[in-house]
């Protein structure tokens, strides 16, 4: 039970340092963009952060909701991808809670700032003060806009994620594994090193 716990505790930190990071180099990328950028185009920017938030709770849910067996029959067939898809679903909790705490909620949080800053954009461009009612009513309608299309696009994720699992789950496989064979970057444990602590 110690053991798990100094496990669990070691993840936690972990995920709370990558999270410090991702959100910092979100924030600093969206600050970037929206500078000097007319409110059509800092709109398609929150719309993107939005989209990122949603696809990877899609990847989250995938996850926890797919089964490892068919990824066995890929990888004897030497199906791309195919081993990183095992350890994902082996893994399922700790790629969920990257994927639907660290990635979701950072874009959440970022999209959220986004938005002030197109808000003000579509307020200055149109004459309007900041304290003025029309800001006011600009502002709701925007942040409830932004609202509603990620809610609604984290159910229909949701959907796909749960019905679609091996597929989304094989995408994401094969995704690292071009990133780890062609960037040199090491995402996932290997899966030799899995079996063994199974069979231990």
């Amino acid at each position: 039970m110690n053991e798990d716990y100094r496990k669990s505790l070691r993840f936690s930190i972990s995920i709370a340092v990558i999270t410090f990071v991702l959100a910092a180099l979100f924030s600093v990328i969206s600050s970037v963009l929206l500078q000097g950028v007319g409110w059509f185009a800092g709109l398609l920017i929150v719309l993107g952060i939005v989209l990122v938030g949603v696809i990877f709770d899609m990847f989250g849910i995938a996850a926890t909701a797919a089964d490892e067996v068919p990824f066995h029959s890929m990888a004897a067939e030497k199906i791309y991808g195919a081993r990183q898809s095992i350890v994902i679903v082996r893994n399922r909790d700790r790629f969920a809670s990257f994927c639907n705490d660290v990635i979701g909620d950072i874009a959440g949080i970022v999209s959220g700032t986004a938005s002030a800053t197109v808000v003000l954009q579509i307020a200055f461009g149109f004459g309007f003060p900041e304290e003025s009612s029309q800001h006011m009513v600009i502002s709701i309608v925007f942040t409830s806009v932004v609202a509603a299309l990620t809610v609604g696009g984290k159910a229909l994720g949701k959907f796909f994620g749960v019905h679609a699992s091996t597929k989304i789950i094989l995408f994401a496989g094969r995704a690292i594994a071009f990133i780890e064979q062609n960037l040199r970057i090491k995402i996932l444990p290997s899966l030799k090193k899995k079996k063994k602590r199974n069979s231990q």
